[in-house]
């Protein structure tokens, strides 16, 4: 099975705001352009997220995984908190690979900062396609962090858009060698 990270961030390396604020992406919003989200969504079996990750997504006017399978990954919420068809996963991620392995998955979609550091911890991950947003946040959720390990990357892929964006497809190199 395939885990990808699909992600947008800013210039200086965050994924949202100080209070989770999402608001900046919206400067390279353009009619028709989706930046290749849809083309990426439609080869996934399953999106992971964090428990921050899901609760800033209930918050939005609509849900926007309408047809995708959602395991939510949290230690502190509970069945009763879930929505919209999402499933708790208090386990690992190394568990939850195996299980959705099993169940037949070929490709997840992993998001949300903690989340993605967690399945790079455990070098779960085997493609990143980041966007680079062209505003400098200065504070928020850093997509990495500090402590994470090296991982190698190959780039297999790098676009400008008009917006200023720019996207980058990256392979890590030592995917294919884990057990």
């Amino acid at each position: 099975m395939r885990c990808s990270v699909y992600i947008a961030t800013s210039v200086d390396g965050f994924v949202a705001g100080p209070n989770d604020e999402l608001d900046w992406l919206a400067s390279v919003e353009r009619p028709g352009e989706d930046y290749g989200y849809k083309a990426f969504i439609d080869t996934i079996d399953v999106l992971v997220m964090g428990r921050r990750s899901y609760q800033v997504v209930l918050g939005f006017p609509e849900w926007r995984y309408e047809g995708t399978r959602v395991r939510v990954l949290s230690k502190s919420l509970n069945e009763g908190d879930m929505r919209h068809g999402a499933e708790l996963f208090a386990g690992s991620p190394t568990e939850l690979v195996a299980e959705l392995r099993a169940q037949g998955a070929k490709r997840a979609y992993v998001d949300g900062a903690a989340v993605i550091r967690s399945f790079l911890e455990a070098r779960l991950v085997d493609d990143l396609t980041i966007s680079i947003i062209p505003v400098i946040l200065g504070q928020g959720i850093r997509l990495f962090g500090d402590a994470l390990p090296q991982h190698d990357l190959v780039l297999e892929e790098s676009l400008s858009f008009p917006s200023g964006l720019v996207q980058s497809r990256y392979r890590v190199a030592s995917a294919g060698s884990r057990v």
